[in-house]
């Protein structure tokens, strides 16, 4: 008996052959609210463009559940074939032996096309070995900027397009405006230990740790107490007593930005990621952007900025195909086309050259003034060994610290010298537990 097939049924076969050829892979990440829609749509496209490779994005809640979750799962060998981890978190990957694929090896030994000079070399740096190697692919990089509000600069008599250069800048700046009556304060900050302690002593090329932060070896010790951090901080207590700085909070200083909002401080300091965040908060006044300030006694300041964050790392036991998978996927991710449109929505940087010149091609940084302020800042001057980063183990918990002993020194219970002094003890206890446990 001869039996005949519909259309219909021949074409599921062929859809079922084709779903079952196709290698899906597990991403893991933490990007949620608008952030995760895009992010979504970017892999939704990617799945889209091609028949051969599926990902499938799993938000996993903030950054530290995030990577706690893959840690976790890769003991228990169910791990994602890709996580996303911000920049505090690579020296715990890298100590992770047996755990991580490094990007660099990956590419190379499934044959796609990877030019780590490509990519800025401010965050590329963040991200490499003492050879120069990329360890994981960068994705949501940013650094901080400074925002000011424009209709308070000229209610106080000041030049509403032009931003504070040196610190010396804002407190005078500060000055005028509160003796104006144009707003009570003069600036507030978000995020006191990455924005006030780690970009400033890059921006100012000053270490805060030995072993070029972190990057020559597990046995490194904090050195965030030295001349200018100290003057820094002991400047960032006067201010808070007569009104010209008001503090946000710890962590990522949640306080700060709505009194940036609120107009009640002129100027505010953080992540240029949350140039969206601002524009739809600060409707009722025009927005200025600016680079950091830095002191003018300080050689060698300004430097550049560093990065804060996120990157996607690759983990071991994963078949050869799922590793195709990531470096296909990983090579759209980085194309100029995608880091532009991420980047432009995003407000973080764009990740290689080619998307900041197609950013300039189709005219996005001449019709939003100001969305280059970051990327001019962190390119600055090429990186130096004070300049490209951190890379220490238990960093999380280090934060914590600065944030305990910066409250202390707000509350007067300590000087700045001694409050440095303090988050270096302390936080050096730290890494000797994180080395012993990982050598």
């Amino acid at each position: 008996m001869i039996r005949t097939f519909s259309v219909s049924a021949l074409a599921l076969v062929a859809s079922l052959t084709a779903a079952q050829a196709q290698t899906e892979i597990q991403w893991w990440h933490a990007m949620g609210g608008e952030l995760g829609q895009k992010l979504e749509e970017i892999v939704a496209t990617y799945n889209a463009s091609q028949s051969d490779y599926k990902v499938v994005p799993t938000y996993k809640g903030s950054y530290s559940e995030t990577m706690t979750s893959a840690i976790a799962a890769f003991r228990a060998k169910e791990q994602p074939t890709i996580v996303q981890v911000f920049e505090v978190g690579t020296g715990t990957m890298m100590a992770a032996e047996g755990a991580v694929y490094p990007v660099y090896q990956m590419m190379k030994d499934t044959g796609q096309d990877f030019d780590p000079k490509a990519f800025l070399p401010a965050v590329v740096g963040y991200y490499t070995d003492t050879n120069g190697n990329m360890l994981s692919m960068p994705f949501n990089s940013s650094t901080p900027i400074l925002y000011y509000n424009k209709d308070v600069f000229e209610k106080a008599g000041l030049d509403p397009n032009t931003a504070p250069k040196t610190w010396e800048d804002v407190e005078a700046f500060s000055t005028k405006i509160m003796d104006s009556g144009a707003a009570n304060c003069g600036f507030t900050t978000g995020w006191i230990s990455w924005v006030q302690l780690e970009n400033f002593s890059a921006w100012h090329n000053q270490p805060i740790g030995t072993k070029e932060n972190g990057f020559g070896g597990l046995d490194a010790e904090l050195t965030v107490n030295g001349p200018a951090q100290v003057k820094h901080w002991e400047n960032l207590a006067k201010w808070q007593k007569n009104g010209v700085f008001q503090y946000g909070g710890p962590g990522g200083g949640d306080d700060a930005a709505p009194k940036f909002y609120a107009q009640e401080c002129a100027m505010y300091m953080n992540s240029s990621a949350s140039r969206a965040g601002v524009m739809a908060n600060a409707k009722e006044f025009e927005v200025g952007f600016g680079m950091l300030p830095y002191y003018a006694d300080v050689d060698g300041a300004p430097q550049n900025s560093i990065i804060g964050g996120a990157t996607l790392w690759v983990l071991q036991g994963h078949d050869s195909d799922e590793y195709k998978a990531a470096a296909n996927f990983f090579s759209y991710l980085s194309s100029a086309e995608v880091q532009a449109d991420w980047h432009q929505f995003s407000g973080y940087l764009p990740i290689t050259s080619a998307a900041y010149e197609l950013g300039k091609e189709q005219g996005y940084y001449e019709a939003n003034p100001g969305s280059d302020v970051a990327i001019k800042q962190i390119t600055l001057n090429a990186p130096t060994a004070n300049s490209k980063g951190l890379r220490f183990g238990n960093y999380v918990q280090i934060r914590g610290i600065i944030d305990e002993e910066f409250q202390a020194l707000l509350a007067g219970d300590v000087d700045a010298k001694t409050a440095l002094d303090q988050v270096d003890a302390r936080g050096n206890e730290l890494l000797r537990q994180f080395e012993a446990a990982n050598n």
